[in-house]
Formats: C-alpha cells, structure tokens, sequence
C-alpha cells in the first residue's frame, strides 16, 4: 500500500465481524473501548462490517456511538483474501489512525494481513488500550509468560493496528442518541484459488466462555482426584468447572477448560477460585467478572487484589463446608450462603 503523512490519518475504526447475520459480541465492546479513547483524541468512531445479509446490522448495533458504518455486501464466505482486499479498500478511503480488529480466529487471520498491506505495526491480544501525550495508541498486553505487561506503540506508521480478545474490554451499551450514517457497497470479489463449500458452527453450548458462574481450580490443588470436589461445588451451583493454565500444564484439565490469555476470556456473573494465585496472564483472561470470590491460603496471592471477596483460608478446609450447605439449601440462589 501507498504510504502517506501520519497527519492525514485521524479517527479509529472497528472491524465488526458478522456471521449468520448477527454481530459478533467482540464488535460491541470494541466499539465501546474505541469510544472512550476517542474522546482523549477529539476523534470519531466508524465501524465496518462484510458479509451476506447486513441488512439487520444497524439495529444490531443500535446505540453505539457511531460517525459512520460501512456495510459491504458479498456473497461469499469469509475467506482471509477477500476480506482483506475489502477492509483495506475501506481503510484507504476513510484513513484511521487506530483499527480495532477482534481477536478471534477470524481476525487473528485477518489483522495481519492488514497490516502487511499497509506496512504498520500490529500487537495481538492487548489486555488494555490508552493514548500518549503525542496521541499515538499504547498497546498493553503481558509477555515473556505473563510476568512482565508490554507497553507497544507504532509511532512511525499508520494505522495502528490491535486486537482484541473477545471478553476483555466492557461492551458499550445503548446510550447514544447518534444515528450513524451508512454507507452502503455491493462488492463483487472473489478469491478463484479455492471456494467454502459449508460452514458448520461447532458445537459450544457447554463451553466455559458463556457461563453464568465458574468454579476454577488453580495450583493449589494438590491432586488430580480433587478436581471432583470442585466440579461438583460448579454443578451444585449450575455452573461449570474451569481452569487455571497450571492443571492444564499437568494434562489434568483440557486447554478448552483454560481462563487467561493463552485460554479463554470470559466474563461470567460470578467466579469462585480456588488456589488460583492470580498471574497476569490469568488475570487478563477474566477481568470483566462481576463477582470474584477467591479462595487462597496465601494471603499475599495477587488474586485478592482483584477478588471482590476475599477468602484466606485452605480450600479442602472451605469447600467441602459450601458443599454441604448447598446441599442444604433450597432452590438455586447461593448469595445468602456465607462463607
């Protein structure tokens, strides 16, 4: 691509992906993180989307703080060429300084692309977004392991391209008043070397990313056999058990079962951990849970840093108690048990 001043760039976009026609929930909390950094650059917000059947998308995204929306029209499958020839058609015309692509396995195939084509930086899986003093975008996520929090900005490029995973930023809510204006293309590319035949959703009804509530067992579960008085602490609960990255290391809990950044983001209504110590990497994986309750015996575990309730105390000592009382309780609602 063509490169030109870094002046000439201004305003962020968000790629808003769409399959089946409904908007991808990444979409909405890209675009709510994208307006909070707009108001520290004086900058405005656009949003585009690709795919069959947009028809419905403006009111999918009803509400949202929006300069413009850019719906292209094709018949096509998503495929990574294609798509990127439409975006990039689309960065060229609106020039945003910032592009926010969601951090799924469609736009971890697609934000590369993008910025090859365009000769910029990209950092992947950012736990947080700001703005320096030179207005340039500082793009925060762990490295080496999670035990330092990299601080990334493309300065001499435009536009700064991030990703974001799903479930990490707050999604924006329906508190605009702002119609969009929309801008409507039929786009007729093809990619010739290959074709999708069918598309087939997996099946992801029970996975840990759309639960209410989660029991996660960390390292400070001493054997495998345990992880049975946690699950069943989950079910009483009508939850499911998760996990920290350790278990997983030890092949006692599956990567599906995973919460951090090498896992799954997720933001369930509440979360009980036990002995889960609270690395960066873990915690950038749940940081939009309403409600932690965290379970450790050492008092000095970063989890309580973030824990709305803190327990200190040893877990084969407290679950075994909010077994029982459950057990004892009528009906589903636990938050009169007390711990």
């Amino acid at each position: 691509m063509r490169k030109s001043n870094i002046g000439e760039w201004s305003g962020i976009l968000v790629y808003v992906e769409c399959r089946k026609e409904k908007v991808h929930p990444v979409g909405r909390e890209l675009i709510g993180e994208a307006s909070r950094l707009a108001e520290e650059l004086g900058a405005a917000v656009y949003a585009v989307a690709a795919g069959s059947g947009l028809d419905d998308i403006p009111s999918q995204l009803a509400g949202c703080p929006l300069e413009k929306l850019y719906l292209y029209e094709t018949e096509d499958e998503y495929t990574p060429i294609v798509y990127e020839k439409i975006i990039a058609g689309c960065i060229e015309k609106l020039k945003p300084s910032i592009v926010l692509i969601g951090g799924t396995y469609e736009g971890r195939a697609l934000a590369p692309r993008l910025a090859v084509a365009f000769e910029s930086g990209l950092t992947a899986d950012c736990t947080s977004l700001e703005i320096d003093t030179e207005g340039n975008l500082i793009q925060i996520r762990p490295a080496f392991g999670g035990n330092v929090m990299a601080s990334i900005v493309t300065a001499h490029s435009r536009p700064q391209f991030a990703t974001v995973r799903p479930g990490v930023m707050e999604p924006v809510f329906e508190d605009s008043l702002r119609e969009p204006v929309i801008v409507r293309e039929l786009v007729n590319l093809t990619d010739e070397r290959f074709k999708v035949l069918e598309v087939k959703e997996a099946e992801g009804g029970d996975s840990i990313t759309e639960q209410n509530i989660l029991v996660v067992a960390g390292r400070g579960v001493r054997k495998k056999e345990d992880l049975e008085m946690l699950r069943e602490l989950s079910e009483l609960l009508g939850g499911k058990l998760a996990s920290s990255r350790a278990l997983v290391e030890k092949g006692w809990m599956s990567p599906q079962e995973q919460i951090g950044l090498s896992g799954n983001a997720v933001s369930p209504q509440y979360m009980i951990t036990c002995g889960v110590s609270g690395t960066v990497q873990f915690m950038a994986g749940m940081k939009q849970t309403k409600n932690i309750i965290a379970i450790n015996e050492d008092p000095t575990a970063r989890i309580f840093e973030i824990a709305h309730y803190p327990v200190c105390g040893d877990l084969y000592e407290i679950v075994p108690e909010l077994i029982e009382r459950l057990k004892t309780q009528k009906g589903d609602d636990f938050t009169g048990i007390q711990i």
